[in-house]
């Protein structure tokens, strides 16, 4: 399906029941209109902030102002969240973006309170805070200006070039040393990015909006991630070599997992689009992950294990050390926060 990472559409796991087409003589086809348009569902949650629990994530809050992501990229973990809306993960993922247009106010709310600590906060903990609904409903900018008021650290990891419309927010949270910026770049192949992350970015693209934040002072890294072996793990000294001459001080990696029902999703698209190695991908994912795509030990989750694990882990630390090895990012600044906001500056 053109623009769109997946045409699918798996049964919620959660429902009682399901929903198919029906043909009176019989025929089994798929009835899809070639181009779907994309529903956004507002809603208004009590709490914008979701608490994380993994060792695997070096943050402990994050918030997402929108839920599903048009994005597209087929190889998402978030796609499993999407059903405890109520939704598919399949093409529900990408065209029924659940939109939280409270989310400023209720961030607000909870720098007020007297139990906050200031820490870092996480714009794009699940789904991207700058996919194209951004474009719309212009959340994320709001949250950026209550992160600005309060002086509360946050970081940004993010596949979208819109985030340069933001310069002016960012450059004065960088200037008190509140922000880090990460670009998610996944492949430098702008046909396997067509088809991997559809509505993503183009890759140069992203890397020259990360020089113009650099220039502004905004500090910036990349995460190449998910690396997916037999797809993309070839491409690390390129992409890390870029990273670094675009700007970005600090490079970080995951490797694929496919819980849930993504292995199914994953291997259609996989037999899709790359029947000549479909099978050699989906045995190499397998290898890394103690012979299963599914793999939810913390540790080993996102930065597998065996032969083929320790080979990437090693390519990608030569790497590192080539173009990484005198740069790193600045540390946040927590006396900044004022709990009352720019009241506290009279």
């Amino acid at each position: 399906m053109k623009g769109r990472g997946t045409g699918l559409q798996p049964n919620n796991r959660f429902a009682s029941q399901e929903r198919g087409n029906y043909h009176e003589e019989g025929i089994d086809e798929q009835l899809l209109q070639e181009r779907v348009p994309t529903e956004y569902i507002v809603e208004h949650p009590k709490t914008v902030m979701s608490k994380n629990e993994s060792p695997d994530i070096p943050f402990t809050y994050s918030i997402n102002p929108y839920q599903g992501c048009e994005h597209g990229c087929i190889y998402c973990y978030a796609r499993n969240s999407h059903e405890y809306w109520g939704y598919n993960m399949g093409l529900d993922f990408e065209r029924k973006i659940v939109v939280k247009p409270d989310a400023p106010r209720l961030l607000e709310k909870s720098f007020l309170s007297p139990s906050w600590k200031p820490q870092v906060v996480m714009l794009s903990g699940n789904t991207d805070c700058y996919q194209p609904a951004e474009k719309k409903y212009g959340i994320t900018r709001e949250l950026l200006k209550v992160f600005q008021k309060y002086g509360n650290p946050l970081g940004i990891i993010t596949k979208n070039a819109l985030i340069e419309r933001d310069l002016d927010v960012l450059s004065d949270l960088a200037s008190e040393n509140l922000v880090h910026v990460i670009f998610t770049i996944t492949s430098l192949d702008e046909e396997l990015r067509r088809v991997l992350e559809p509505r993503t970015s183009h890759p140069l693209k992203k890397l020259k909006v990360m020089e113009k934040l650099t220039q502004r002072g905004i500090p910036c890294g990349v995460m190449m991630g998910p690396i997916i072996p037999g797809l993309n793990n070839t491409e690390i000294p390129r992409i890390l070599k870029l990273s670094s001459e675009y700007g970005a001080l600090t490079s970080t990696f995951t490797l694929v997992r496919l819980n849930g029902q993504l292995g199914t999703l994953f291997r259609e698209w996989l037999e899709t689009h790359f029947p000549d190695r479909a099978a050699k991908v989906w045995n190499q994912i397998c290898s890394i992950h103690d012979g299963q795509v599914n793999d939810s030990e913390f540790g080993r989750r996102m930065r597998g294990e065996g032969p083929l694990a320790e080979t990437i882990h090693a390519m990608f630390s030569k790497m590192q050390d080539k173009y990484f090895k005198d740069k790193k990012m600045p540390d946040y600044d927590f006396t900044r926060f004022r709990r009352k906001g720019v009241l506290n500056l009279f």
